[in-house]
């Protein structure tokens, strides 16, 4: 009886707030609110606090580009400084999902550019973009425009770069990492030199791009304030003017070293003195001094297009003992993992992509088993984030995680099948374990093989996941009872991905039902029917449906390191959306609801 009195007195406290602070404060408290959860709890309070919620949100991210419509979006925002807007599924980075999939960028841009007056940073991940896009984007932003981030994004070319350089002249950051471009010339990189005096950032990574050094030491000279350059291949030797000029440089990648084994024509590479962030391609067992007489200095080490064997990586890490981020292939072996535990003390994110698959071209110690990885737990407590693709798994390596990194937020693991048997399956276990230890995570993939985990392991990762908002997970679970036990844990599991799993139409549509936060699910490689309408039961108000069936002229067919054909297998996705059926679906995917 007692505990009942205190309610009705909170919510009269709370509404005679609400009545006595004017709007001038209201928006300056809001002004200082800037996570999206708060954010939308406040705007939940009344329709005041909504109305203020609108007027003074300067960022939004829109999770999927099919979720929400363009004018609704600037109808219910309309001074945002800030937007970002995902497109395909993450699988499109993989080559699962076509390019001509859809999550087209004009329909946005058409919409968005010349309404929303504030707009000064705009990022686009894993869309189409055109030319006309971003011409469309400068007329109307173009002299204001800060922030340009195209991220995974195709369709446009140089010719849309050199506008952006020609007109944006308050550019900061420029990042392009892995688009295709269609490069039709290096002139949008002088354009941007000659015309831009405040960037920060210029990030065309991974692309194909061709520039001159001459350009670069033209930019160097203009931007003083040039901090981090991520570019495409450039041979080092011919980068030596720009590093003598950005002095400011702090961050840089994409630097090559053409002729492996030369190292006297990298003798006069000197890197700027700010410089604590480096990654370098086709760097050889040569080339490794050109980073010593700095290593104590380096936070950042991307070591993933190199030639280095396990002992390299072993020789530069024991060297770089203040590392923050080190991302390396798994060549690095267990071997190179016990030196990182040794050495990194203050390490935060260890990424382990998967090397080449033909055991020629590694050394025996090359491969990543629960030996490294626990070897790093041990030794590296303050890890908030985990990626690694690894050989063999244990059970007792899980735990060991769980055990020493309090702080991990995202956990993603892949078990190649590069070898015969693994040593401790299922993970059931281990996963448990992590899972329970592991509080804070927020993000959490297991890629594993037939077997890897069974329906008691799947269970426990719905029984102690509750905080996880994004999951992928392959190759887990034995039936759809496993599935079903899953689900019911996943409270605010918001975002999931499942591939190669031996679910059912109808288990995935019960799933879903019993996960009260999921917005986004996709899966490939299940047992498919050839209409999907199992898939109907899922059904509600403002979830979109798609199915992909599998494409029968490609079941024999396999790509070119024996995998099957990504269109013989088929696709659900399935997302809440205000925006209803989309319009631009390709032929071969099936809008299932709404009908």
């Amino acid at each position: 009886m007692g505990g009942e009195v205190p309610e009705p007195r909170r919510l009269n406290r709370a509404l005679s707030f609400d009545d006595w602070v004017p709007d001038e404060a209201l928006h300056l408290v809001m002004g200082h609110v800037e996570d999206p959860r708060d954010r939308e709890a406040a705007s939940r309070v009344c329709r005041r606090w909504h109305r203020i919620d609108a007027l003074t949100r300067k960022h939004v991210t829109v999770a999927f580009c099919y979720a929400a419509r363009p004018a609704r979006l600037r109808e219910r925002f309309p001074r945002l400084e800030s937007l970002s807007l995902k497109g395909k599924p993450r699988a499109a980075m993989y080559g699962l999902i076509p390019d001509d999939w859809g999550a087209y960028a004009a329909p946005w841009i058409d919409e968005l550019a010349a309404p929303l007056e504030c707009l000064k940073a705009l990022h686009l991940r894993r869309m189409t973009v055109t030319d006309a896009d971003i011409a469309a984007l400068v007329r109307a932003r173009g002299h204001m425009l800060q922030e340009l981030k195209l991220d995974k994004c195709i369709g446009f070319s140089t010719d849309a770069l050199r506008l952006v350089a020609r007109s944006c002249r308050s550019l900061r950051t420029l990042f392009l990492e892995e688009c295709h471009i269609t490069d039709k010339g290096g002139e949008w990189l002088h354009e941007l030199a000659v015309n831009n005096s405040v960037l920060v950032t210029l990030n065309f990574y991974m692309t194909e791009l061709k520039v001159a050094p001459a350009d670069l030491e033209l930019l160097a000279k203009n931007c003083k304030s040039l901090i981090s350059l991520k570019m495409s291949e450039c041979d080092l030797s011919d980068l030596i003017s720009f590093f003598q000029t950005a002095n400011a440089l702090q961050d840089f990648a994409g630097g090559a070293f053409y002729e492996v084994g030369e190292l006297t024509k990298y003798e006069k590479v000197k890197f700027p003195p700010r410089l604590c962030f480096l990654g370098l391609t086709y760097m050889g067992t040569n080339e490794m001094l050109v980073i010593f007489p700095f290593s104590m200095k380096l936070k950042k080490l991307d070591l993933q297009y190199t030639f280095l064997t396990t002992e390299d990586h072993c020789q530069i890490i024991a060297k770089c003992p203040n590392l923050l981020i080190l991302e390396v292939r798994n060549v690095i072996g267990d071997r190179g993992l016990e030196v990182v535990g040794d050495t990194c003390k203050k390490l935060r994110r260890l990424r382990i992509e998967r090397g080449d698959d033909d055991p020629g071209l590694q050394e025996e110690q090359g491969g990543v088993s629960q030996l490294g990885l626990t070897a790093v737990a041990v030794g590296c407590r303050e890890l908030e984030y985990i990626a690694a693709y690894v050989s063999d798994i244990t059970n007792g390596a899980l735990e060991s995680i769980g055990t020493f990194c309090k702080n991990l937020y995202d956990f993603r693991l892949v078990l190649l099948d590069r070898e015969r048997q693994v040593t401790d399956l299922p993970l059931d276990n281990g996963v448990c374990a992590l899972l329970r230890n592991c509080t804070k995570l927020r993000r959490f993939a297991l890629y594993l093989r037939p077997g890897g985990l069974s329906d008691d392991g799947l269970s426990y990762i719905g029984q102690y996941s509750g905080n996880i908002q994004y999951m992928l997970l392959g190759n887990v679970g034995e039936s759809d009872h496993g599935l079903i036990r899953f689900a019911v844990g996943c409270t605010n599991l918001q975002k999931l991905e499942l591939r190669s799993c031996c679910f059912s139409e109808r288990a995935l549509s019960l799933a879903v039902l019993q996960m009260p936060s999921l917005r986004y699910i996709w899966v490939q490689g299940y047992r498919a029917s050839q209409t999907g309408l199992d898939l109907l039961l899922m059904a509600r108000p403002f979830w979109n449906i798609e199915f992909t069936p599998p494409s029968p002229e490609s079941f024999n067919h396999k790509t070119e390191d024996g995998e099957p054909c990504v269109d013989s297998h088929a696709q659900v996705l399935a997302y809440y959306s205000l925006a209803g059926r989309r319009s631009d679906c390709p032929q071969w995917v099936i809008p299932l609801h709404p009908a």
